[in-house]
C-alpha cells in the first residue's frame, strides 16, 4: 500500500520506500514508469482498491493543459464549471462534488480548503507521470478526509531518464500553454527535477452575445523543484512549488467584473529509513506546508482569504512475512484560515479558524499469495470541539482464478466544510445568502461498494462496479428559489448517492484499441421543504467511447473520444426560464438536455519530437444562456453559477513535445 520495494539501480538489496512515492510498484531508480507503448487508461489489477490509472500516455490524448482536463476520457470522473465567469473547474466522483474526493500529491493531502475551487488548474498535465483514481474508502495512512475516493497525482521523478521534456500548445482562441521539465543526476546519490509552467488566455470572446466573456482572460505561472537523495538505508525527498494565478472575466464593456488572484507556495519533506537489512521494516516522516492567499471580487461580492495548511505524518511499517504486513503511525492536519466575505447581503471581516485533526492509525494487510488480500485499517481522529471520531475502513481483493478479480470496500470519512470555498459559485450571483457563511461543521459519511473485473487477455477486460455513499451529516446549499440561496444541515435527515459503472476495453488487432464506459448515478438529498429530491445538475448517466490507432513504430497516433452526457434535474426556479429569442421554455421537462461531446487528435512522432493537432467539443454542444438575467447583473435574479454543460463551442489546437533522454 503506502510502501513499496525499490531497487537501487544495480544494488542487490531491496529497500522500502516508506515515504510512499513509488506506491505499489517495484522500479529501478533508473527506470521510467510508463513508456510510449503503455496503455493510456487502465484498471490496476494488483491494487486492492478499485483504481483507474491514467498514464503519461493517456495524458497526451488531448491538449491536457491541467488536471481538470485530464478526465475527458473517463466516465468515473465528471468535470464541469463552478460558474460562467471565472473558469473555475470542479469534478464529481460517485455522483458527488469533488470536495468529497481526497486529492493527493504523491500521497500527501493537497488542494484542500480555499485551494479547492481553482486547484485543479494548478496541476499541469505534462508535469504528471500518472493519475490514480481510487473509488471507495482508501487507506487510512493518508488521513480521514476521503469520502467517495481519492485521486493521487504522481509527478515526474528527479531520477527520470528524461533530462529535458518540453510541451507547448496553442488554441485557436489564443489560449497558450507551455511546460518544461528537466531531471538531472548531480551525483551518485543526488537527483533533482525542475518544472516550469505558463499558460494564458489573452483575448475575450462573447460568442453567445450576452455581454459576458465566455472565458476569463488569465495568466498562470508556476514553478517547482523536487529533490531525491538516496542511499541503501535512507531516502530523503523534498521540494518546493510556487503558483501565481490571475483571471479576469465578467462583462466585456459593462461594470460587472470578476477578478481572482491566487498566490500559492508549498514545501514538503519526506525521510524514510530502513530498520532491517532486508527492507522488511522501516520508518518515515512526512511534513508538508502550504500557504495560499486569495483576493477575489465578483460584482459587488468579494472573498479574500489566507490559509496556512500543515500536514505531518509519522509512519512505521513492519512486513513480518509475505502474508502479514503492518503499518502504524499518526497524522496531524492543521489549518489556519482567515477570511473576509462580502456576499448575498452579508459582510464578515476578520473571520479566523483553527482546524485541528490528530489521527493515530493502524493498518494490517493479509495476503495469501495472489489469490486473496485483505486490508483492515482503523484511524481515530481527535478534533477539538468534536471529540474522538472512529474511522474504520476495510478492503478485500479475491482472485479465485487468473482471469477474475473481485473487490469489496467500505469505510467512513470525515471532513470540515468550507462554505464559500466549497461553493465558490454562490458569489457569482446577485441572490441573498442565508445561513452562516463562516461556519465549519464536520461532515460525516460512509461509502460501501464492490467491483468485479474479468480479464479476457492482457489487452481485453470487462469491469463492473457499484458504490453507495450515505451521509450522516453535511452542509448543503438550497438553491431552488429564484432570489435566495440558503445553507442548511441535514440534521439527521438522509442524503445519499449510488453509482453503477461498466468498463470494457479491447485491442481487436495490433495497435488498435477500443474502450467503452457507461456510468449511472442516482444522487438524492433531503431539502428543507421536507422532500428527498434528486441533487440538481448531476447527470444521471454518462457514456464514453475511445479509440486509438498507432502505426508501426508509433510514427502516427490517432485518438478519438466521444461522450454522451445524460440529463440532470434543474433547480425549481430554472423551470420558468425562457429563451429570450423564441420565448420557449429552456427546460420544459425540468431537466437539462442530453448532449454529446467529440474530441480528436492526430500525433506525428519523430525521434525525440512530436507534433500534434486536435479539436475539442467538435459537436459544438453548449449550454444555452448560461448566465441568467445577464442584462441586469446587479439584480437579485442574476445567476452565473447554474452551470451544467459546456460554455464554449468547438476549439482547435496545435502543439509539440520535445524529449531529450540521458
Amino acid at each position: 500500500m503506502a510502501a513499496a520495494l525499490c531497487l537501487a539501480g544495480g544494488l542487490a538489496r531491496a529497500q522500502v520506500d516508506t515515504t510512499g512515492i513509488y506506491s505499489d510498484r517495484t522500479d529501478s531508480l533508473q527506470a521510467t514508469v510508463f513508456t510510449g507503448d503503455a496503455a493510456g487508461t487502465f484498471l490496476s489489477k494488483g491494487k486492492e482498491l478499485r483504481t483507474e490509472v491514467i498514464s503519461s500516455v493517456g495524458l497526451m490524448k488531448m491538449a491536457c493543459c491541467n488536471l481538470a482536463e485530464s478526465f475527458e476520457n473517463s466516465a468515473s470522473v465528471t468535470v464541469g464549471y463552478s460558474d460562467a465567469t471565472t473558469g473555475a473547474r470542479q469534478i464529481k466522483l460517485l455522483g458527488l462534488s469533488g470536495i468529497y474526493t481526497q486529492m493527493l500529491d504523491e500521497n500527501r493531502p493537497a488542494l484542500r480548503g480555499i485551494t479547492a475551487p481553482y486547484g485543479l488548474s494548478y496541476m499541469p498535465g505534462p508535469w504528471l507521470e500518472s493519475i490514480q483514481v481510487g473509488k471507495g474508502s482508501p487507506s487510512v495512512v493518508n488521513g480521514t478526509e476521503s469520502i467517495t475516493g481519492s485521486i493521487n497525482m504522481e509527478h515526474r521523478k528527479p531520477n527520470d531518464d528524461r533530462i529535458l521534456y518540453a510541451n507547448a500548445s496553442v488554441m485557436h482562441d489564443t489560449k497558450t500553454d507551455i511546460n518544461v521539465t528537466s531531471s538531472l543526476q548531480l551525483s551518485d546519490n543526488l537527483y533533482t527535477v525542475l518544472m516550469g509552467h505558463a499558460d494564458g488566455n489573452f483575448v475575450s470572446f462573447d460568442r453567445n452575445g450576452d455581454g459576458f466573456a465566455d472565458e476569463p482572460r488569465l495568466l498562470q505561472l508556476s514553478a517547482a523543484n523536487r529533490w531525491l537523495w538516496y542511499s541503501p538505508e535512507v531516502q530523503v525527498r523534498w521540494g518546493v512549488k510556487f503558483i501565481h494565478d490571475r483571471r479576469r472575466g465578467g462583462q466585456i464593456e459593462g461594470p460587472w467584473k470578476s477578478d481572482v488572484g491566487n498566490n500559492v507556495g508549498n514545501a514538503y519533506l519526506k525521510v524514510g529509513r530502513s530498520l532491517a537489512e532486508d527492507g522488511s521494516s522501516s520508518i518515515a516522516v512526512v511534513a508538508d506546508y502550504t500557504l495560499q492567499k486569495i483576493a477575489s471580487g465578483f460584482g459587488h461580492n468579494a472573498y479574500n482569504a489566507t490559509q496556512h495548511a500543515i500536514f505531518a505524518n509519522l509512519l512505521y511499517r513492519n512486513q513480518f512475512s509475505d502474508a502479514h504486513d503492518l503499518m502504524a503511525g499518526v497524522n496531524l492536519t492543521q489549518d489556519f484560515i482567515s477570511e473576509d466575505i462580502v456576499g448575498g447581503g452579508q459582510s464578515l471581516s476578520g473571520v479566523r479558524h483553527s482546524l485541528t485533526q490528530i489521527a493515530p492509525f493502524v493498518e494490517y494487510t493479509f495476503r495469501h499469495g495472489e489469490e486473496l488480500s485483505v486490508v483492515a485499517g482503523f484511524s481515530g481522529t481527535f478534533i477539538p470541539g468534536y471529540g474522538f471520531r472512529p474511522v474504520p475502513r476495510l478492503t478485500a481483493k479475491y482472485q479465485p482464478i487468473e482471469n477474475l478479480v473481485l473487490r469489496l470496500n467500505g469505510g467512513r470519512g470525515v471532513r470540515f466544510t468550507h462554505p464559500i470555498a466549497d461553493n465558490i459559485g454562490l458569489l457569482s450571483t446577485g441572490k441573498t445568502l442565508t445561513g452562516d457563511l463562516a461556519q465549519r461543521i464536520l461532515e460525516d459519511a460512509w461509502t460501501f461498494g464492490g467491483n468485479a473485473t474479468w480479464y479476457f487477455s492482457e489487452t481485453a477486460w470487462l469491469s463492473l462496479d457499484y458504490f453507495h455513499t450515505r451521509f450522516v451529516s453535511a452542509l448543503l446549499p438550497d438553491r431552488e428559489a429564484p432570489t435566495e440561496i440558503a445553507l442548511y444541515t441535514l440534521d439527521g435527515h438522509k442524503a445519499w448517492s449510488q453509482n453503477v459503472q461498466a468498463d470494457f476495453s479491447i485491442e481487436p488487432v495490433e495497435r488498435l484499441t477500443f474502450s467503452l464506459t457507461g456510468r449511472f448515478t442516482d444522487a438524492r438529498a433531503w431539502q428543507p421543504s421536507g422532500e428527498i429530491r434528486e441533487i440538481p445538475l448531476t447527470s444521471r448517466f454518462k457514456a464514453v467511447f475511445n479509440a486509438q490507432y498507432k502505426t508501426r513504430a508509433n510514427r502516427w497516433i490517432f485518438d478519438f473520444t466521444a461522450s454522451l452526457n445524460g440529463s440532470a434535474r434543474v433547480y425549481d426556479f430554472m423551470k420558468e426560464l425562457k429563451n429570450p429569442d423564441s420565448g420557449e421554455l429552456l427546460y420544459p421537462k425540468g431537466r437539462t438536455p442530453v448532449y454529446p461531446l467529440l474530441y480528436a487528435q492526430v500525433t506525428r512522432r519523430f525521434r525525440g519530437f512530436d507534433i500534434y493537432i486536435g479539436g475539442e467539443n467538435l459537436t459544438g454542444s453548449m449550454q444555452k444562456h448560461p448566465i441568467i438575467n445577464a442584462s441586469d447583473p446587479f439584480s437579485s435574479t442574476f445567476d452565473a453559477s447554474s452551470i451544467w454543460g459546456p460554455l464554449m463551442g468547438a476549439k482547435f489546437y496545435i502543439g509539440f513535445r520535445i524529449t531529450i533522454w540521458k
